[in-house]
């Protein structure tokens, strides 16, 4: 068998997690199974470098700070061969570029193209476990990318989609995906499995679990993920087409305060307007959530959306350096915002699963600004500060506990 086994950098922070990992790859290794093992980087490392380059230029440019971040996931590669090698066994820790990681040249935010095969099924032939940096690949340029955050989930997804291995393992600091961030909600019952449309609507809606894109290409190759914990041997979460479980009316409830509403005021009340608009987001690579057009009056309508906190910024910026083309008179930004969401396949043919979600938020007094809905979600935009309470309340509503 050929087994792909990702950690996240809580997995391999210190000393003794690095070789609690080693230990658990052996394992397989010594079964006869090929291993590959991806790597994130050790603990906070990200988000030290994050600051290190904050405090040398806070507007650094993205080609650089993925050629700083890069460096973290070498680290944890090379500190794991070495566990690796003084526990008696061959191992080789390879980057994006000896492996050839092709991806998209959009610096902190790539997507993979291609991966070249052979310098890893050579290594593995040789029976060495192979240890690949997660999170990056190399452009038409050479150029180090990175492919966002939790993008080594995506990392291991691509590789087990391009080498056709038998199993893809994702190892956290949880024991699989909850039907709510356990951190919050001290009742939420882990899932034994789920689909992949309900995970990738979960961990786009802020389940900080799986990296979306990993879903989305792991439902492409139909790559079956098992998410489970580095710290034991419980079961985990298994993450598949179908599930074979009763449906549950609800999966999940999510949280995001990565989040920011920007309405745009004044707006001309006539065709054309919100092409205009979106399309200069769109070009500027700028992804929209929630929408939310008010009815037009004395000539004129206001349009609200959401986009990504660290985008925010250049959003504002981009709207007030085109307000004659798009008609607008003033655009506004509130940030002490945040999404909730509830997915589940047993939405689509249940109706007052919306009622319900808003009865739920009622009872506890917190106020909707926007509404988002598709065939298997509900998605608010509520106040930050009642984010946790939220969570709560919905999670009650709708039994998920155990």
């Amino acid at each position: 068998m050929l087994v792909v086994k990702k950690f996240g950098g809580s997995s391999v922070a210190n000393k003794e997690r690095i070789f609690n990992v080693a230990k658990r790859c052996i394992e397989d290794y010594k079964k006869g199974d090929d291993v590959i093992v991806v790597l994130s980087a050790m603990g906070d490392t990200t988000d030290e470098l994050i600051a290190k380059a904050k405090e040398i230029n806070p507007h650094a440019k993205k080609r650089e700070m993925d050629m700083l971040l890069a460096t973290g996931e070498q680290i944890s590669v090379s500190l794991m061969a070495m566990a690796m090698d003084s526990l008696g066994v061959p191992a080789v820790s390879l980057n994006a570029f000896q492996v050839s990681m092709h991806t998209t040249s959009k610096y902190s935010n790539a997507r993979f193209k291609r991966i070249d095969s052979e310098r890893i099924r050579h290594e593995l032939d040789a029976r060495k476990i192979v240890i690949v940096t997660g999170f990056q690949g190399v452009n038409k340029y050479d150029d180090y990318t990175t492919l966002g955050r939790g993008g080594s989930d995506t990392t291991a997804v691509a590789l087990a989609a391009a080498l056709h291995a038998d199993s893809c393992e994702i190892f956290t600091d949880v024991e699989g995906v909850y039907t709510a961030d356990p951190r919050i909600v001290k009742d939420a019952k882990k899932m034994k499995e789920i689909t992949y449309d309900e995970m990738l609507e979960l961990a786009t809606l802020g389940a900080r679990v799986l990296h979306n894109r990993s879903v989305e290409m792991a439902k492409k190759y139909g790559v079956q993920l098992v998410v489970r914990s580095s710290l034991n041997t419980a079961d985990g979460t298994v993450v598949k087409e179908e599930t074979s479980m009763e449906r549950m009316l609800i999966s999940g409830v999510a949280a995001d305060k990565d989040t920011a509403r920007i309405s745009v005021i004044a707006l001309k009340d006539e065709p054309g307007i919100a092409f205009r608009l979106f399309n200069l987001l769109a070009k500027n690579n700028i992804n929209i959530d929630i929408i939310l057009q008010s009815v037009g009056r004395d000539g004129t309508k206001d349009i609200s959306f959401t986009v990504a906190t660290d985008d925010a910024e250049a959003t504002i910026a981009l709207i007030e350096d085109n307000k004659n083309h798009i008609t607008a008179k003033k655009v506004e930004l509130e940030t002490e915002v945040a999404k909730l969401s509830i997915v589940g396949a047993g939405m689509m043919s249940n109706p007052g699963v919306a009622a319900k979600m808003f009865e739920a938020l009622y009872n506890v007094r917190v106020n909707i600004k926007m509404i988002s809905t598709s065939e298997i979600r509900v998605t608010v935009l509520i106040d930050e500060k009642n984010i946790e309470k939220g969570l709560q309340a919905i999670h009650d509503a709708f039994s998920l506990a155990d």
